[in-house]
């Protein structure tokens, strides 16, 4: 005979039916819809009597463990924490790019660019970083995406990191800056 579990499920009834939804309409994540049947199956006070752990594994295709853990972090913790998935508190990997660095990425790009070149390329911008001691290694593809994120141009017209303004017949949308390498002609006078 099993001994009486330690963390015992115990739905109410609200708690059943919405549980019983979730998994007929099946719009939820796959992990969210398993742990739900784990939980209905694991109730104490199921329509078709008491699951055991093993019972409850083999039915769902899911590891004893998984199910225990699901008892525990319902019995503890409560439904929400049981369904969803516990949020990253950190990336598994740090960004090259902080805030500080993507400040002087931009003081880069809004100043003149190196002897003999017309503009900033991406991977002039990451050699600069390097050399200047910002990053021991960065690439291009992630100067890009933090320049993307800033909406600034490596040089031409307007090389600033903020947004122009929309003309009077334009579209409502915001337009981004030229990245045009050639000036503008200056106005004639006749």
């Amino acid at each position: 005979m099993d001994a009486p579990r330690k963390f015992a499920v115990v739905l109410a009834p609200d708690q059943r039916l919405r549980l019983e939804q979730l998994t007929r309409t099946g719009s939820a994540p796959a992990r969210q819809l398993l742990h739900a049947r784990i939980l209905l199956m694991a109730d104490r006070d199921h329509p078709q009597g008491r699951w055991h752990d093993a019972q409850i594994a083999a039915a769902l295709g899911a590891h004893v463990n998984t199910v225990a853990r699901v008892r525990k972090l319902f019995a503890t913790r409560g439904e929400q924490p049981a369904l969803d998935r516990q949020p990253r508190l950190t990336p598994p990997v740090p960004p090259k790019l902080d805030g500080h660095v993507e400040a002087h990425l931009v003081a880069i790009c809004c100043g003149p660019p190196p002897a003999g070149r017309a503009r900033w390329t991406l991977r002039l911008l990451a050699a600069e970083l390097g050399r200047r001691g910002l990053v021991t290694t960065v690439s291009a593809e992630a100067v890009r995406r933090a320049l993307k994120k800033m909406s600034c141009s490596r040089g031409g017209n307007s090389a600033g990191a903020s947004r122009s303004g929309t003309r009077p017949g334009s579209s409502p949308r915001w337009r981004t800056s030229s990245t045009c390498t050639r000036p503008r002609p200056a106005p004639t006078s006749r």
